[in-house]
């Protein structure tokens, strides 16, 4: 599956059933775009405890990720197309807490994303837990803001998103000293205060067409920094997703999900 050009190997586990035990081993062999399926991540849906099914997600190097917002549309497409829903609302159980998909159309996907956190503490940075990270340096001449979506972000203004060379830069940045656990890293530049253009470096990923919390990250970064308002639209080399930071601190992200194609893995 995918959302605007962040795909997925997506297992329905309860309609296949078991896995392989080892999933970190089972994530990196179907990510494999030579040697498995390929994919940016690894989602399994199944049946969940605080809410009526839950998203687990892996990355192409094995590693579980908090969550994951293109790959989060996808699921309640899956959830719709093999008729796990009975209406166009549902709550799924994440590692970044539970989230609330509602179905705007038939291709397309509304999340209520949870708050935006903007703490060390609460994104998982060194220094002091009530501290927060905007507008700082980074290195390498960059000045970045820290935000997490339930998962890591830093987030970097740029004149000139297709003048970062990303494949040097992304993985600098991704182990940056500031994330004991690594981060996802954004660069950003800013069209006009409703329009946002993005490129990204996914921790445990290498570069993609597209990252969801990253896009609501960087709408929250836009925003605080002063560069944005609160609702944008933010184009990604995959496609266009459309996020509203709302004033109670929550985030809204609406875009597309579809599969690709369906099949058995004998990997």
């Amino acid at each position: 599956m995918q959302g605007i050009g962040n795909d997925f190997v997506v297992v329905d586990t309860i309609l296949q059933g078991d896995l392989p035990a080892d999933l970190p081993e089972f994530a990196r062999r179907v990510n494999d775009r030579r040697l498995g399926i390929g994919g940016d991540g690894l989602i399994l849906l199944e049946r969940g405890e605080s809410a009526p099914f839950k998203m687990r997600m892996f990355n192409p190097d094995g590693s579980e990720s908090e969550m994951c917002g293109n790959g989060i549309r996808c699921f309640g497409r899956l959830l719709h197309d093999h008729n796990h829903l009975d209406g166009s609302t549902v709550e799924v159980e994440t590692g970044a807490g539970t989230l609330r998909l509602d179905r705007v159309d038939a291709d397309k996907f509304r999340v209520d994303m949870g708050q935006a956190r903007l703490n060390r503490g609460e994104i998982g940075m060194t220094g002091l837990r009530d501290e927060q990270f905007i507008d700082q340096p980074v290195g390498k001449g960059f000045f970045g803001t820290a935000v997490s979506m339930g998962n890591p972000h830093l987030v970097i203004f740029v004149d000139d998103v297709k003048a970062i060379d990303l494949a040097t830069i992304g993985p600098v940045l991704e182990h940056h000293p500031e994330f004991p656990r690594r981060t996802n890293v954004h660069f950003i530049k800013v069209t006009d205060r409703g329009h946002l253009v993005q490129r990204t470096w996914e921790r445990g990923a290498g570069i993609t067409l597209a990252c969801g919390t990253g896009a609501c990250a960087s709408a929250v970064a836009a925003f605080i920094t002063g560069r944005a308002d609160r609702k944008v639209e933010i184009r990604l080399p995959g496609g266009i997703l459309e996020i509203d930071y709302m004033d109670d601190g929550r985030v809204l992200m609406t875009g597309p999900a579809e599969t690709v194609f369906e099949g058995t893995f004998e990997g």
